[in-house]
């Protein structure tokens, strides 16, 4: 059985299938040569992530395909049910990297409140003459401890957020479109565990109104979550980041909440007009900017390549 990671694929996963006698493919082939490979090598797995697309004019082309996987959660740069449709299993890796997109919405998030993602910036270039002024143009920061955090969407990511939320002292609230209650244990390092059970909410505008942060964790969708509707209901001084998808944020109505004063600072992995963003989004103090890092964590990576390992050596052993 031949395996092509046309996006790579963690060492550990390369290994796994090795072991199980699998042949892994170690090429890199463009999107307008993949059908022409697959074909002359009767590829049986293409593995991808978010760089290769997976249409159905692909998997019309490549009738040896028995399993397309993704690297990761989402699976918007694959034609899921059509796939499926031709008989071919569709896997995906849905909680490998919940953990490191989390830990990057607090990365950003500390950056924010401490301003150390605009002081990184005039450090190198005022630090040596301006010391003291900026010293004093940064003295506003915040803690996270005790202030109120809004989860929008409650999947692995968003658990883990909440999760980590908790364990820095912040008010909890998730806001979801159908009603949940879930349990989340935080397990700690001499084997103590506590559960925190959580019901979600559906009303926004009340969600909205007292959030101190607000982190974003939804598939893409069909027009905007926050738009400038959703700015005007916000609290003042709002920090807000967005891990999930570009286009979940109306990014122009985001920059003008910002100057308004009604959103402290924003933190962006993911952008509309990916891989291009907008230079005025590039260019703004006020936003942490990330090029979608958030799963891209040598940890992550390494569960993301076992667990498609093993999805793929139970199905041929069946």
């Amino acid at each position: 059985m031949k395996i092509l990671a046309n996006d790579g694929i963690s060492q550990a996963g390369e290994n796994a299938l090795k072991e199980a006698g699998l042949q892994l493919l170690e090429h890199k082939v463009a999107q307008e040569q993949l059908a022409p490979f697959i074909n002359e090598h009767q590829v049986d797995v293409l593995l991808v992530r978010s760089a290769t697309q997976v249409r159905k004019e692909l998997i019309d082309a490549c009738p040896s395909l028995k399993i397309i996987g993704r690297g990761g959660i989402g699976m918007d740069n694959i034609d899921v049910e059509y796939a499926r449709a031709k008989g071919i299993l569709v896997i995906n890796t849905p909680t490998a990297s919940s953990r490191s997109v989390a830990e990057m919405v607090f990365a950003h998030f500390f950056s924010l409140a401490r301003f150390l993602h605009e002081s990184n910036r005039t450090m190198p270039l005022e630090g040596e003459l301006k010391f003291s002024e900026l010293k004093k143009s940064y003295s506003k920061a915040v803690e996270l401890q005790g202030k109120n955090l809004g989860i929008i969407g409650f999947g692995s990511i968003g658990k883990e957020v909440a999760k980590m939320g908790i364990a820095l002292g912040m008010n909890i609230e998730i806001f979801t479109r159908t009603p949940r209650t879930e349990t989340l244990t935080l397990n700690f390092m001499d084997g103590q565990a506590v559960h925190f059970e959580i019901s979600t909410t559906q009303d926004l505008q009340a969600f909205l109104s007292n959030k101190d942060f607000i982190s974003l964790h939804t598939p893409k969708s069909e027009g905007y979550i926050i738009d400038q509707n959703q700015f005007e209901q916000m609290k003042d001084g709002v920090f807000i980041a967005n891990t999930a998808r570009g286009g979940v944020i109306n990014e122009v109505a985001l920059l003008d909440a910002i100057e308004s004063g009604k959103v402290a600072g924003a933190a962006l992995d993911v952008f509309e007009n990916e891989p291009h963003p907008e230079l005025a989004l590039l260019m703004h103090p006020q936003l942490s900017l990330s090029p979608h890092l958030g799963g891209n964590t040598m940890d992550a990576q390494e569960k993301i390549g076992t667990e498609l390992a093993a999805q793929i050596i139970q199905f041929f052993k069946n």
